[in-house]
C-alpha cells in the first residue's frame, strides 16, 4: 500500500508536457471527476489536465464524489454541451451501477458523448500466502479443485456488495461450478486487510492495491482477470487460460454531455489521445500499474456499451441491488 500512495503522490505532483495539437479554448476546460480526491482516477485526471494545458489552454480538475460515482456523472449529463465541461465515465457509472440501482439521475447510454477511453488496470485473484500454502492452492485450477472437493469451505472478500470483487467473485463461482461464501467489507482496503489476516480465503482485487503484497510474499497471485497477461507482472496467468471468456478489469475514461457537437469531440480526443500516447504519461501512469487505453470516440462508445451488457449478467448473477 505504501508504494501505491507513494506512486500517486509523485504523479499528483508530476509536472508534464504532450504533443501538441494546437487547439486551445479561450474559457477553461473543466474535468468533473466523480471520487474523491487523491485515489488513481483523480491522480490521472490531474496528470492528463496537466499534458493538454499547451493544447486546450487552462483545464481544472472538480471532485464531485457521492452515491458510487453517480453524482459526479449527473453533473456532467446535465451541462452545456460546449466541449468545456468533460467527466470521467469508470466501470461503476458505466458498466455495473445502470444494473446496480433503482434508479439513476443519468441515462449512460443517451446523456453522453464518449471522447476516449483513458486507462485499464487489470484485477487478480489472490489468497493470503499461507492459506494458499495451507490448502496447497497453487493455480486457478488448484483452487476450483479444492472448492469442488470441499464445498461450502471457501469464502471471499470485495469491498461490498455490488462492488467489483463482488461481481468477479460471482463470476468465477458460476463459471467454475464452486460455491464461495461472500463476505463484503466496508471498501477495498478492509477486504484486504480481511484477507491478508487470514479472515477470507480469496479475494479479486486491484493489480494496483495488492501488488505491494504480491511482491513480499503476503499474498499469491493465482490469475490476472484481463484476457491477456500484464507487462506488470508477465508470470502471472490469466484466469481465462483455466476458465475461457473470464474478463473482468478496471477502466475509466472521458465523456462530454451528450450534443457536444462533433468537431469538438474529435478535438478533444486529439489532444488527450496525443498526451495518452506521450512516453512522460505512459511511465507516470505506469507507476499506478494502469496501462493507457486511447481510443476513437466510437471504439469507447462501443466499448462502454459491451460492459453494460457485462455487467448486467454479472449483477443478476450476484443479487446485489441499491434502492
Amino acid at each position: 500500500m505504501t508504494n501505491r500512495r507513494q506512486a500517486i503522490a509523485v504523479l499528483a505532483a508530476a509536472s508534464l508536457t504532450a504533443p501538441s495539437v494546437s487547439w486551445a479554448q479561450a474559457a477553461p476546460t473543466r474535468i468533473v471527476v466523480p471520487f474523491a480526491a487523491g485515489g488513481p482516477i483523480d491522480v490521472t485526471a490531474r496528470v492528463l489536465a496537466e499534458a493538454v494545458k499547451g493544447t486546450l489552454g487552462t483545464v481544472i480538475v472538480e471532485n464531485r464524489p457521492g452515491a458510487g460515482g453517480n453524482i459526479g456523472v449527473s453533473a456532467v449529463a446535465k451541462a452545456p454541451a460546449d466541449g468545456l465541461t468533460l467527466g470521467i465515465a469508470t466501470t461503476a457509472s458505466h458498466g455495473i451501477n445502470p444494473w446496480l440501482f433503482k434508479q439513476l439521475p443519468y441515462d449512460p447510454a443517451k446523456d453522453f458523448a464518449a471522447i476516449t477511453q483513458m486507462l485499464r488496470v487489470p484485477n487478480v485473484l489472490v489468497m493470503n500466502a499461507e492459506t494458499a500454502a495451507r490448502l496447497k492452492v497453487n493455480s486457478v485450477a488448484d483452487l476450483i479443485a479444492y472448492g469442488k472437493a470441499n464445498p461450502g469451505k471457501l469464502n471471499y472478500g470485495s469491498g461490498g456488495n455490488g462492488s467489483a470483487g463482488h461481481l468477479a467473485g460471482e463470476l468465477f463461482k458460476n463459471q467454475a461450478g464452486i460455491f464461495a461464501v461472500h463476505i463484503p467489507y466496508n471498501g477495498g482496503n478492509p477486504a484486504q486487510l480481511g484477507l491478508l489476516s487470514g479472515q477470507v480465503d480469496f479475494n479479486f482485487d486491484n493489480l494496483a492495491t495488492a501488488a505491494a503484497n504480491i511482491r513480499s510474499g503476503k499474498l499469491k497471485a493465482l490469475a490476472v482477470t484481463t484476457p491477456q497477461r500484464t507487462a506488470v507482472m508477465p508470470d502471472v496467468p490469466t484466469v481465462a487460460a483455466t476458465l475461457p471468456g473470464f474478463e473482468i478489469d478496471t477502466w475509466w475514461g472521458l465523456i462530454a454531455p451528450a450534443g457536444t457537437p462533433a468537431e469538438t469531440v474529435r478535438k478533444l480526443n486529439a489532444a488527450f489521445n496525443a498526451a495518452l500516447n506521450s512516453p512522460d504519461v505512459k511511465a507516470r501512469f505506469a507507476l499506478l500499474l494502469a496501462e493507457p487505453a486511447p481510443s476513437t470516440p466510437e471504439q469507447f462508445d462501443d466499448f462502454m456499451k459491451r460492459e453494460r451488457v457485462k455487467y448486467e449478467r454479472m449483477v443478476k448473477l450476484s443479487g446485489a441491488k441499491v434502492d
